[in-house]
């Protein structure tokens, strides 16, 4: 069995990313004369990064995603802070009440 052990993960990818990982899927369809989907290809281009570790601009383009996302969740802090939010300063996620709070306004 291939996949016996699978995890799911969830991606957030830019449209045209996805637009040109469709292609690819198209073009390997028409090659190969199998179905190939777009999360084959994904799956394919993963394992081939991978297997790439040394290469300098494997690692420039994480570093770039690296800091894109370090730019945006601060961004998003910095907004938070000015409509006077309190959030979780690591992610920038909005902190629920718990149970305990809320009982503690109803009284």
């Amino acid at each position: 069995m291939m996949f016996a052990n699978k995890t799911r993960v969830l991606l957030v990818l830019p449209q045209d990313l996805v637009d040109r990982t469709r292609v690819l899927a198209g073009k390997a369809t028409t090659t190969l004369k199998l179905p190939v989907s777009l999360q084959i290809v994904l799956r394919a281009l993963i394992e081939e990064g991978l297997k790439r570790d040394g290469d300098r601009n494997l690692l420039a383009n994480v570093e770039g995603q690296a800091k894109a996302v370090r730019h945006i969740r601060r961004v998003a802090r910095q907004a938070g802070r000015a409509e006077g939010e309190a959030g979780d300063r690591r992610s920038g996620i909005q902190r629920q009440p718990n149970s305990r709070e809320q009982q503690g306004r109803r009284k």
